[in-house]
């Protein structure tokens, strides 16, 4: 019997990250056709995005506090929390969205997802986190298939400083963000995945608008319906559903396990992007795609028996 409940608990916290990231994955998609259609900028977009996601946000820190039994934090847990914001959504969202100027949104989620893979040796050799057997096969399957996919697509993008300034930003995105997960799987325990996830993307926002306000003044913004259509699709879809996924998925299933799964992310955004954006998907990625399911299956049959 017990046995059978915790085999149901790690199959749903497998079904909850998958979703969690398939729709993360459509952030990128949401951007290019918010760059391509209304010439905004990188921060302003953000900014946009981090506004319609804000009273979700509020609300969830609000119900999360409602007759909670949980213990109050200490102040050494709330200043990590705040850390995990800035790092996770808004230094990191900041790097893609720049980078997302420069390269396909099928490249930059191949850049994107080296993040799992600093996340989980972040764990492994600073916390001493085991790693399973299972999960190492599943990391090098994953990330031979990014590998494949990734030089396939570099081989026809169009090559110049902005190109490789957008990679970088990228690249400093997964950094941080790997941080972010790390630091999630390590205080997520500990303050709840709802009261988490409301407070560090509340914190976030915080950065946001206050680079926003640095950087711009708010009638710099011409909101028009498509920008305010993208700027909800981005903040709802992209930003809130997932976020509260991918740590309800950590506090389950651990957030090694979380990672690996999340490597479906390129698979989707590839697809996506062919379809909504016009990019081509090339022989070798569909190689290296194949490659990056397998990866996820593997992880997920695991967890299901």
């Amino acid at each position: 019997m017990v046995e059978n409940k915790q085999s149901s608990r790690l199959l749903l916290g497998f079904i909850i990250s998958l979703t969690g990231a398939i729709l993360f994955s459509t952030k990128a998609i949401f951007v290019k056709m918010a760059f391509i259609s209304t010439g905004i900028d990188a921060i302003s977009l953000l900014s946009l995005r981090m506004l319609v996601a804000l009273p979700f946000y509020i609300f969830a820190a609000w119900f999360s506090q409602r007759g909670s039994t949980q213990k109050p934090l200490t102040l050494k847990y709330w200043i990590w929390i705040i850390i995990m914001g800035i790092l996770g959504y808004y230094l990191s969202s900041l790097f893609d969205f720049i980078g997302l100027q420069y390269v396909s949104a099928g490249l930059e989620r191949l850049i994107l997802f080296l993040y799992p893979t600093f996340a989980v040796l972040i764990n492994t050799y600073l916390f001493k986190t085991k790693l399973s057997g299972t999960q190492l096969i599943a990391l090098i399957i994953t990330y031979l298939g990014i590998g494949i996919a990734y030089f396939s697509e570099i081989q026809t993008a169009h090559i110049g400083a902005k190109f490789y300034f957008g990679c970088l930003m990228i690249f400093l995105c997964a950094v941080t963000y790997s941080f972010y997960l790390v630091g999630t799987g390590k205080l997520v325990e500990k303050a709840g995945a709802t009261r988490y996830t409301a407070y560090a993307m509340l914190a976030a926002t915080v950065g946001v608008f206050a680079h926003f306000g640095i950087m711009h003044h708010h009638n710099t913004i011409h909101l028009t319906q498509k920008l305010l259509t993208y700027s909800l699709a981005l903040g709802i879809i992209a930003t809130v559903l997932p976020s509260f996924l991918l740590s309800s998925g950590m506090k389950k299933i651990g957030i090694n396990n979380v990672s690996i799964i999340t490597s479906i992310g390129p698979v989707s955004t590839i697809i996506q992007a062919h379809y909504f954006l016009g990019e081509k998907i090339l022989p070798m990625q569909i190689v290296g795609t194949c490659l990056v399911i397998i990866g996820v299956l593997l992880i997920g049959w695991k967890n299901g028996k």
